[in-house]
Formats: C-alpha cells, sequence, structure tokens
C-alpha cells in the first residue's frame, strides 16, 4: 500500500522543517496552503515556492476565507497591532486565531480521506509556543479521536515538533542538511517578512533564540533531539 500523508503547510519554520522530516518516510506527500485572508499573505506565495523547490507534486491552496470573517486577531485584522512582547498566560495573545487549527486539521482530514491518506501532519508544538490552546497535545488528540469517530476512516494526526524546543527544530532540520533552507526560505514573521523577519514580534524572537541556542551548542542540542526522535 502506497505510504501517504497530508501536511498542513504555511511554508514556515515550522511545517517546512516537518515536510523535509516527512518527505523520505512516506512514499506521496500532499501539502495543504489555507488562503483565510491572513495579515502575511506572502505565505502563501512562500508555501508554493518551497513545495515546489522541495519536489512535492501536489500542493493545493484552498479557500477558507470564512475563518477570516469569523476569527478577530492580529492575523486577520490590519487594524490590531502584533505584539511585541509575549502576552501567553490567563490572557491568550492577540495573534491567536480561534478555531484556526481545528479547522485547518478538519479540512485536511477531508482532503486526506479523498485522496486516501493515512496521516495528517502539522507542525504544532506545545514546548515552545505563545499560549496557543489549539497547539497542545490534548487537543491535538481530542481532534483526532472525533476526526476518526465522524468520519469512520483511520486517521493518524501526527506532530513530529511536539515536544521539541525552537534549538531542537533548528537540529532537525540541519540533520537533514537544510538548516539554510529553513533560516533564508521560511516564512514565520508575523508581519510577513521572510528570512530572519522583523526580529520584533514574539515568532521572530522565538526564531532567534533558537537558532542562536542551537548553534552555540549543536552537539549537545543533537543528542537531545536524537533522544525524542529517532533520527534516520
Amino acid at each position: 500500500m502506497t505510504k501517504k500523508a497530508v501536511i498542513v503547510f504555511s511554508g514556515g519554520q515550522d511545517s517546512t522543517t516537518c515536510l523535509i522530516h516527512a518527505l523520505p518516510q512516506y512514499d506521496e506527500i500532499h501539502c495543504i496552503t489555507f488562503d483565510y485572508g491572513q495579515r502575511h499573505r506572502a505565505e502563501i506565495e512562500v508555501a508554493q515556492s518551497l513545495s515546489k523547490e522541495l519536489g512535492v507534486r501536489v500542493h493545493k491552496v484552498l479557500d477558507a476565507s470564512l475563518l477570516n470573517e469569523l476569527a478577530i486577531s492580529s492575523l486577520t485584522r490590519d487594524n490590531i497591532p502584533v505584539p511585541t512582547t509575549n502576552s501567553s498566560g490567563e490572557k491568550l495573545p492577540s495573534t491567536f486565531v480561534p478555531g484556526r487549527n481545528i479547522l485547518f486539521l478538519t479540512l485536511a482530514s477531508i482532503y486526506a480521506y479523498q485522496v486516501k491518506a493515512q496521516t495528517i501532519i502539522t507542525g504544532v508544538c506545545e514546548t515552545d509556543f505563545s499560549g496557543y490552546p489549539d497547539c497542545r497535545d490534548q487537543f491535538v488528540k481530542a481532534l483526532n479521536t472525533a476526526i476518526e469517530s465522524g468520519m469512520d476512516y483511520k486517521l493518524h494526526i501526527e506532530t513530529p515538533l511536539m515536544w521539541l524546543n525552537k534549538a531542537e527544530t533548528w537540529a532537525l532540520a540541519d540533520h537533514h542538511n537544510q538548516l539554510d533552507l529553513i533560516r533564508d526560505q521560511t516564512l514565520t514573521c508575523y508581519n510577513g517578512i521572510i528570512g530572519n523577519g522583523c526580529k520584533n514580534c514574539d515568532a521572530c524572537k522565538l526564531r532567534a533564540k533558537g537558532l542562536s541556542e542551537y548553534l552555540e551548542n549543536k552537539v549537545g542540542t543533537m543528542k537531545s533531539l536524537n533522544e525524542k526522535i529517532n533520527l534516520r
């Protein structure tokens, strides 16, 4: 049986790292990028460019603009400023897009059902995250159970980065000899700037901190990464 996976792909550091990690493991990979009227719309073009460069044969850009109408966030509204300090904790940061991962993973699962893929891959992470409840392992497992029940279809939502910190995510990219591609061509910045980004938003600060930690201790970080996932 052909081993197929569907990747929720934004062209950011995390989803691109998931893609390069998945490529040698699957016979067929489908990338899905969602157009939900996001503030940094350049991510759609970046995702298309990266998937092509990495040899992905099927890349779908799906209209999810309904989310923009319903979800009020600094990533969906130009009049809400992107914060420059982490506001996680009891109050969710303004960059949280309510329902985004619920919708994206559900739509990706419907697509997987149609193409007979057994796995959905997403780059959500509980170790280094901005307080988003839909990045937690508990949420992913609960949604996975609901989707399997609702479609009567065996499907696994895989989260390769769930327990990795950002330094280990950089190490994973380096393990696959794609550190430069992740550093220079991905778009993580909340203000839509490719590569090192604006250097002021939470996403850029977390990304830069992780890279610095990895470069300062490559051997130790790679060892801790290998203890968490089986590198091939």
